[in-house]
């Protein structure tokens, strides 16, 4: 699993997934802070990454377009560290792997995660 961190979320998410042996990389360290969604997505895609975000553009990317891939990990709560919510992160990547490696889009907010499977119809 490849994960690409979006430039709205903190680069010590690669060292938390580091030491989770999580091969990631943020956006910062790949592209310009002012590349469009549209252009880590196709990166996303081609590397065969999981885009990780807390933008809703990405979900619409992928509607807009009927996309296969990449899937897309998307958090929508209040604290967005990795101190505070990245246990819950991890537990959720292992329990929808098999979704993220076929292609998803997979929502977790306060309470609860849903995923979608990707192209959406």
């Amino acid at each position: 699993m490849r994960i690409i961190i979006d430039m709205n979320l903190s680069p010590l998410w690669v060292d938390f997934f580091s030491q989770n042996l999580i091969d990631s990389a943020h956006w910062s360290s790949i592209g310009r802070a002012t590349d469009e969604d549209s252009i880590i997505f196709d990166f996303a895609k081609k590397s065969n990454a999981i885009v990780f975000t807390n933008d809703l553009d990405f979900g619409t990317i992928l509607a807009a377009t009927n996309a296969l891939s990449p899937s897309v990990v998307q958090v929508r709560t209040q604290d967005l560290m990795p101190d505070v919510i990245g246990n819950r992160i991890l537990m959720c990547l292992k329990e929808f792997e098999e979704h993220l490696n076929k292609g998803c889009l997979l929502t977790l907010d306060n309470s609860k995660s849903r995923v979608r499977i990707l192209p959406f119809y």
